[in-house]
């Protein structure tokens, strides 16, 4: 079964104890509810962490406008950006230094290549996040939807367990980084 909205929002309804949805518009306080709380829950745990799914590069486009002051050029953010990674030069993905500002990019450079979250589709979840992702929204439908603080932190604390083992699983998927130009050991010689 591919993964949708709808079918993250029934699962993490099922886990609360609540009746699963036909349809985030369907009028009920469980639909209501979901609608409204998903996309925000969804945006917020995939920028929490630099997931490999949710993570590309893109070189930018840059724009007519000029900053105001500090940095010299402007780029246009990509389509479905949710959290800047690191910035560089055509090549490679990181060694300029740029602001966020606006909704834009902002450096001196004159062609950047942004590493970047971006909102990921919902069948592109891997199975270890599609289960955190259920037991953060169980969480945060809790107390709308029972009233019951007690229970809603018994939910957060799952849903924080499922977020650590997650990341230990996405981090397995990728080569442990080196320390490049680390001061101390190039003046070790």
């Amino acid at each position: 079964m591919s993964l949708t909205a709808l079918a993250l929002c029934s699962r993490a309804l099922l886990r609360l104890g609540a009746q699963p949805i036909a349809s985030l518009t369907e009028g009920t306080a469980e639909a209501e509810v979901a609608a409204n709380l998903y996309p925000g829950t969804r945006d917020a745990l995939l920028s929490a962490y630099p997931w490999s799914f949710a993570t590309g590069q893109s070189e930018l486009p840059r724009l007519a406008a000029v900053p105001v002051a500090d940095y010299a050029r402007a780029f246009q953010l990509p389509a479905g950006f949710l959290r800047a990674l690191s910035a560089g030069t055509p090549g490679r993905g990181r060694g300029i230094p740029y602001r966020i500002n606006e909704g834009c990019l902002h450096a001196d450079a004159d062609a950047v290549t942004l590493t970047y979250i971006f909102r990921a589709d919902e069948s592109t979840f891997p199975p270890f996040f599609a289960a955190c992702l259920v037991a953060r929204l169980a969480a945060e439908f809790c107390l709308p939807l029972t009233e019951s603080t007690s229970r809603a932190e018994v939910l957060f604390r799952l849903a924080e367990q499922e977020f650590r083992q997650a990341r230990q699983i996405d981090s397995q998927q990728d080569t442990p980084r080196v320390i490049e130009g680390f001061p101390l050991v190039d003046v070790r010689g």
